[in-house]
């Protein structure tokens, strides 16, 4: 595998993960949270979920990058960067839950 493919697979999952929290009411997509159908997840509880999978695909890239040789130092530059990449990757689940006009 070389460096490209890694990167795009760390672009894509970062996109499908910063999604998640805002396309369904359940916590990571799996585990149910309400017992009633009516159950609406509250935003502080997607932000939590988003910043854990922010860190769970850090941990991905992490290991991605220290299968191909030596990991690089990050400062608190490339975290800052990182998250606000994050956050705009997470703008379209966004505008789909709470923008959009559902009929």
């Amino acid at each position: 595998m070389n460096v490209s493919f890694y990167s795009w697979i760390v672009i894509l999952l970062a996109l499908l993960a910063a999604n998640v929290p805002f396309l369904n009411q359940q916590l990571f997509a799996v585990i149910p949270l309400g017992r009633d159908a009516q159950f609406v997840k509250p935003i502080w509880w997607r932000l939590i979920e988003l910043l854990i999978l922010y860190f769970l695909v850090g941990g991905v890239a992490y290991l991605m990058e220290s299968t191909m040789g030596n990991v690089f130092a990050h400062g608190w530059e490339f975290y800052a960067i990182t998250g606000c990449l994050f956050l705009v990757f997470a703008f379209p689940g966004y505008v789909f839950r709470y923008l959009y006009k559902h009929h």
